[in-house]
């Protein structure tokens, strides 16, 4: 590789530290390195913090300065592109950015001189409706969670898959997860940790209010509709569908959203032998 682009998070890397610590070494090395900073204010409609058009062409791997957080964003913002994505962490040991600090240099000298992989995440894409008019399409790396809006209740939702009713659900919300998103959200609402390079989707409730429901997992090809109910008061507030826990959109009694598995693949860039298995082990024994 001999073009990088940097995408940083200021609040982890303020005044552009590290990313100008990386542009340096680079320059020295005879590559070429842009820097632009993640940002959430001035977002567009066809991007929100990373404008992909602003990429050069000749960029042949973008380095994401920050947490897991700051490379679900830029995924999402450059999935058109397929641009090979290496995260970098600024804080703990992250499942996405698995560089940290101190291997930041060796892991540049493995991109430039080749030694490296590249793993094709799973995403999924979901469209909110009320009625048959499109509130909303977006996609996700981690997941989709339709969760309540308001005050403290429990919200009804109906579940189909490829239009054939499975369950109901009386609970605070619902997680439909990627693989690569099991160890987020998922994981934390007692659903299953499945290998990110599956290609599967996970259903799990939030708080069900019932004895028997079960996370379910669901193959890539099925397409998901979650029916929201109206909610255990007359004046219910609704719900609220979220993506990657970024954008959101407004859900009322009788909407629905619709999850498939998207076209598209997030691309990542590994330097190190580090597994699964291994990042899987750190984290359960903290």
């Amino acid at each position: 590789m001999n073009t990088f682009y940097v995408i940083s998070n200021t609040q982890k890397d303020p005044e552009l530290h590290n990313a100008k610590v990386i542009q340096d070494f680079l320059q020295e090395k005879g590559k070429k390195c842009y820097i632009q900073t993640a940002r959430s204010d001035g977002m567009q409609e066809h991007y929100r913090y990373t404008d992909p058009a602003g990429i050069p062409d000749e960029v042949e791997c973008v380095l994401v300065l920050g947490g897991d957080g700051t490379l679900l964003q830029a995924a999402r913002d450059l999935v058109d592109r397929s641009l090979p994505l290496l995260g970098i962490n600024m804080g703990t040991l992250g499942y996405l950015a698995e560089i940290d600090r101190k291997n930041i240099r060796p892991a540049l000298e493995k991109l430039i001189q080749g030694e490296y992989s590249v793993e094709h995440r799973m995403m999924i894409t979901g469209t909110a409706y009320h009625q048959k008019r499109k509130l909303l399409e977006d996609i996700a790396l981690n997941d989709i969670v339709i969760t309540r809006d308001g005050r403290m209740r429990v919200v009804d939702f109906q579940v189909l898959v490829d239009g054939e009713f499975l369950c109901g659900y009386s609970a605070d919300g619902v997680i439909v997860s990627t693989p690569t998103g099991s160890t987020g959200y998922n994981l934390s609402a007692g659903g299953p940790i499945v290998s990110p390079k599956a290609s599967l989707m996970v259903l799990t409730a939030v708080a069900p209010h019932t004895l028997n429901a079960r996370p379910i997992i669901l193959p890539e090809d099925v397409e998901i509709t979650i029916q929201m109910g109206t909610g255990h008061g007359v004046d219910a507030d609704g719900a609220v569908a979220t993506f990657d826990g970024d954008t959101m959109v407004k859900l009322n009694a009788g909407d629905k959203i619709v999850i498939t598995k998207s076209e598209r693949k997030a691309v990542l860039v590994k330097t190190k032998q580090t597994s699964f298995l291994e990042i899987l082990r750190e984290k359960m024994n903290k």
